[in-house]
């Protein structure tokens, strides 16, 4: 019998990109480079960044008598976009500043700066543009909510450097991917509220928890070129320092969430929002069961399902606000 014949693979695929994403099947090939170097071909980081602006707004909309409204809505709708948009931006400046890293490591080199599809000139000429259309849309929201979302460019800014001086690079980025949790709640109410500084933190442990799954992929590249990360820190202790961030992510978003709730004296409110911060618990324990750190694509499979693992709470913090 003939053997199967094999499909190539579309010309500037990057390593780690889902295969038969939609950019490489029908996105028209001279924007294909930019559209990778904003990650729209791996859309798991987009999720990661908009989750927490979903929490944040679903749960300020909770604690709100009115319960949630057509503004809502629009809070959702803009920080998904922005999320796409700022996720791109952000992804554009990574690949800036490591383009000498990425091109070292077998997983990255086929990004587009190292592999030659873009140029640094047309890859800032993209972020910039990027971050312009986010900025649009952030002035859709009140003042102080305008405030936070440019103060987050600091984190952006400063989040590539990370891995150079310190073994806690994950903390700058959960420092940065979970901003949006403060922004969207303080898009509904006007301001920062205790709850979701508390939602922040919750956040912030869960991406510890996450991205040091993620750079156990990278650990024996990062060691010969020097790149810290908390998966090297670790080492074998992995499981045990992930089970704590856990822990850190159930029990302090459990905390924000009787905070927020509580003057609303709704039992059915409570144990809706409750039930998405142990269902996250519960998915990150299964993270843990089938966890290898020395099995790359078991690693790669496991931070991709933190897509579901945030949409629990996210979910069931909207229909807390509508009871």
């Amino acid at each position: 019998m003939p053997e199967p014949q094999q499909i190539p693979e579309p010309a500037g695929q990057v390593a780690d990109a889902v295969r038969g994403n939609w950019v490489d099947r029908y996105a028209p090939e001279p924007a294909r480079p930019y559209l990778r170097l904003s990650r729209a071909d791996r859309p798991i980081g987009t999720w990661l960044l908009l989750l927490p602006c979903w929490w944040g707004g679903a749960l300020a909309a909770a604690a709100d008598p009115r319960g949630m409204g057509w503004g809502d809505v629009w809070i959702a709708l803009g920080c998904a976009a922005g999320a796409w948009l700022m996720r791109g931006a952000g992804c554009t400046w990574n690949d800036i500043t490591d383009r000498e890293f990425d091109a070292a490591v077998a997983r990255t080199r086929s990004r587009p700066i190292p592999s030659g599809q873009v140029t640094v000139q047309q890859a800032t000429i993209w972020m910039a543009a990027q971050a312009l259309v986010a900025f649009a849309i952030l002035l859709t929201f009140n003042a102080r909510a305008i405030e936070m979302g440019v103060a987050s460019l600091l984190l952006v800014a400063v989040y590539p450097f990370a891995k150079r001086f310190t073994w806690w690079p994950q903390v700058f980025l959960g420092l940065a991917f979970n901003w949006g949790a403060l922004l969207a709640w303080t898009a509904h109410t006007g301001k920062i509220g205790g709850p979701s500084l508390l939602l922040y933190v919750s956040g912030i442990a869960w991406t510890l928890f996450y991205d040091t799954i993620y750079a156990h992929q990278d650990k024996e590249d990062d060691e010969l070129i020097g790149v810290k990360s908390t998966a090297r820190l670790f080492g074998t202790d992995t499981p045990q320092w992930l089970r704590a961030f856990a822990v850190v992510t159930v029990l302090v978003m459990s905390l924000a969430i009787i905070t927020a709730l509580t003057p609303r004296v709704s039992a059915l409110a409570m144990v809706l929002a409750l039930g998405g911060a142990w269902g996250l618990g519960w998915h990150l324990t299964w993270q843990l069961a089938e966890l290898d750190i020395d099995d790359p694509a078991t690693c790669l499979t496991l931070f991709r399902s933190n897509r579901n693992a945030g949409l629990i709470p996210a979910v069931l913090f909207a229909l807390a606000a509508f009871v």
